[in-house]
């Protein structure tokens, strides 16, 4: 992790404590998968589709289940330990398991130990595909304006509604459905082979193996064995994940960050110009100082939050929403200066430039845009007393 300047060991990670990784091991793990399956993610990063082999040997090495306890083939780690996978999988160019591991986090905070039992290890170890259906296309970021529905008709409830931007949602096994029903916004955990249930697939500009779908519930039928948490308990079980899941966002941004500079940084310095290299100009010497500053200092309040996660902290949202923030701003900043270092070698498709930029503006908006973070920290400063302890 970025903002570490201790050696990289067993046993804690810039003062956080980390349970279940040795963390050699886990980046040698990455590094070896990303090489050798460089080609095949080529390949789906072209044609936005999803690598379920590579994903699946992701979980046979712990990689998409962090925060899952060991009894479910998890890792058992905390939020520390999901930091670090997402940053050093983004580093690396692997599938994100963002999405798994938020299904997981629903799961284990919210599930019946039917669900449990059902899903939560075959999540954690890649043979279930999860997805979830939340976003509409003109809901935006308020849940008022939602149109999906859910309706009770006997023993059943029969679900519809439209979504869009679902990651996975051609490809996963199991979704997580948020509709309303006559006492608030409600959550469903559904599996994708039901009657009623069509897919679109779209064509995203980043996130490409995570590839997105509209998925469209037509009287789709569920007993109440799918409903995640209580009817009505939608907003809490909603806020419990991606209070959270803000902190793999951030860790991505980071990981999409350091392989941008180091990437630039190894073409520059070997890049003549005349009788110099690229890296000899003072303007641009700045340039990857202030880049490395800003992932730097995004790095250290993406560790506090997890720390804060880690101890549950009643801060968790500012300070994740903070994290994520520090990290869009470094990521963008840091994906735009780079064509200055790399010129004309960045313009092209073959160059990995691209699509860390796009990458990193499908993660400015993708769990929280950035204009909802700042005005959920607005809010929270003009609501404290001492402006967060400014005064």
């Amino acid at each position: 992790m970025i903002g570490d300047d201790a050696p990289r060991r067993y046993g804690t990670y810039d003062g956080l404590a980390v349970r279940a990784l040795d963390l050699e091991a886990r980046v040698a793990e990455i590094r070896e998968l990303a090489v050798e399956h460089h080609s095949a993610l080529a390949i789906a990063e072209r044609e936005a589709t999803f690598p379920k082999a590579i994903y699946r040997e992701m979980g046979r090495r712990g990689l998409l289940g962090a925060i899952t306890p060991q009894e479910f083939g998890g890792l058992g780690g905390g939020a520390a330990e999901y930091c670090f996978i997402q940053e050093e999988v983004a580093r690396h160019g692997l599938v994100s398991p963002q999405v798994a591991i938020q299904g997981q986090r629903w799961i284990l905070e919210w599930g019946t130990p039917e669900q449990v039992r059902r899903y939560l290890s075959g999540i954690a170890d890649g043979s279930i595909i999860f997805s979830e259906s939340i976003s509409e296309k003109n809901a935006g970021s308020s849940f008022k304006r939602m149109t999906s529905t859910a309706r009770k008709v006997g023993g059943e409830w029969i679900l519809n509604g439209s979504k869009t931007h679902v990651n996975l949602g051609a490809d996963s096994d199991v979704t997580a459905f948020y509709a309303i029903e006559e006492t608030g916004l409600t959550s469903f955990l559904v599996d994708m082979d039901r009657p009623g249930i069509r897919v679109e697939r779209t064509d995203p500009i980043g996130l490409r193996l995570l590839p997105t779908a509209d998925v469209h519930f037509v009287d789709v039928r569920v007993t109440d064995d799918a409903l995640l948490g209580s009817p009505g308990a939608g907003l809490q079980t909603f806020l419990s994940v991606f209070n959270l899941s803000r902190l793999g966002n951030a860790s991505e941004l980071i990981g999409f960050s350091r392989r941008a500079l180091t990437l630039a940084l190894d073409y520059a310095r070997q890049r003549e110009v005349g009788q110099n290299v690229v890296t000899d100009f003072q303007g641009l010497q700045w340039t990857a100082s202030n880049c490395y500053a800003d992932v730097y200092a995004a790095g250290l309040a993406r560790n506090r939050a997890a720390m804060v996660a880690d101890n549950r902290l009643a801060e968790l949202g500012l300070a994740t929403s903070i994290a994520k923030k520090l990290a869009v701003d470094a990521a963008e900043r840091i994906s735009t200066e780079m064509f200055g270092l790399v010129g004309g070698h960045g313009l092209y498709h073959t160059a990995p430039f691209a699509a860390i930029l796009h990458d990193i503006k499908v993660l400015r908006v993708a769990g929280g845009s950035i204009e909802v973070l700042r005005n959920y920290i607005f809010k929270k400063l003009l609501g404290s007393d001492d402006y967060l302890g400014l005064r």
